[in-house]
């Protein structure tokens, strides 16, 4: 393959890589409002992305840093509203607290419900999903249709995720899926407007793995005699 005579390829190591990647999006995102604890999912956000546009426009609830970690940390699933969500995430990291990432749309029975019901298999999943792990993180990039569900089984009493990072991408109801979400009072990720997609949630869970594994680090090096 010929690049030309200008080609030179890099040769810094993919770590290497990633330090300057990160270095560059501090330079060039500038000063933000974003927190120390937020910083890292932001940062990673835009890392996947390449979109400084959709990392200023995210917006985190209060608890939602800490209330991720203890997730983590506690074993809770990850519910992830499709499977190219669930190759992205980091599992080596949740499995170190007994946690695992559960996706339900292709389940048998969902689509049996699914087709019976006249619903989409987002809504019929995410039933599911509340009903067996009510406690779980709950990423959804894809289905704004299981957002609302979701949000609407949390208004009923029927769920109370640990955290939701929902960031569907798209034009039908997406938006307006992540605008009701910011009106919930639960532990949330999201961000204003239509961008969003796997990547991104993907991104954000691996953000927090990180950061759940150096809190575990730190707490067990306080203790240690």
């Amino acid at each position: 393959m010929d690049f030309g005579t200008e080609f030179k390829p890099l040769t810094v190591q993919p770590q290497e890589i990633e330090q300057l990647s990160f270095q560059m999006i501090t330079e060039e995102l500038g000063s933000h409002d974003f927190s120390t604890e937020q910083y890292p999912v932001v940062q990673r956000i835009i890392h996947a992305s390449a979109d400084f546009e959709l990392g200023r426009s995210l917006v985190f609830h209060e608890q939602a840093m800490e209330a991720g970690i203890q997730a983590i940390l506690a074993g809770q699933p990850v519910i992830a509203d499709v499977r190219m969500v669930e190759a992205g995430i980091a599992k080596e990291r949740l499995q170190r607290y007994g946690g695992e990432v559960r996706v339900y749309i292709s389940d048998p029975d969902v689509i049996e419900a699914a087709r019976e019901q006249g619903l989409t298999r987002a809504i019929v999943a995410t039933r599911k999903a509340c009903a067996e792990a009510p406690g779980g993180i709950y990423v959804i990039g894809n289905a704004p249709t299981a957002l609302l569900e979701l949000i609407r089984l949390i208004q009923a009493g029927e769920a109370r995720p640990g955290l939701v990072i929902g960031m569907p991408v798209g034009f039908v109801s997406a938006a307006e899926s992540k605008e009701e979400l910011r009106r919930l009072d639960v532990p949330y990720i999201t961000n204003i407007g239509r961008k969003g997609g796997s990547t991104v949630v993907v991104a954000a869970v691996n953000a927090l793995s990180l950061l759940a594994v150096r809190r575990a680090e730190t707490d067990a090096a306080h203790v240690r005699p």
